[in-house]
């Protein structure tokens, strides 16, 4: 069973795991999404040897921008 996060249960630096676990969708979609460059609304991340990672503040203004992006586009 994969693990239920919230807001603030998630750590500080996120796994794919992690965000794949608290966004409800697949481990790959995520890494899809490391490999799109943040301008172009991919999620921001960093490297610890053939790992990556993502600070939980960088979530969670990737979510904000991404819910600005779809109120425009509505709105």
């Amino acid at each position: 069973m994969k693990k239920q996060y919230t807001v603030e249960t998630l750590p500080d630096v996120l796994t794919a795991q992690h965000i794949a676990d608290f966004l409800i969708i697949s481990r790959r979609r995520v890494y899809e999404l490391f490999d799109i460059k943040p301008e172009a609304g991919g999620i921001p991340n960093f490297e610890i040897g053939q790992s990556r990672r993502v600070e939980k503040q960088d979530l969670i203004s990737w979510i904000k921008a991404r819910k600005r992006e779809r109120e425009q586009k509505v709105g």
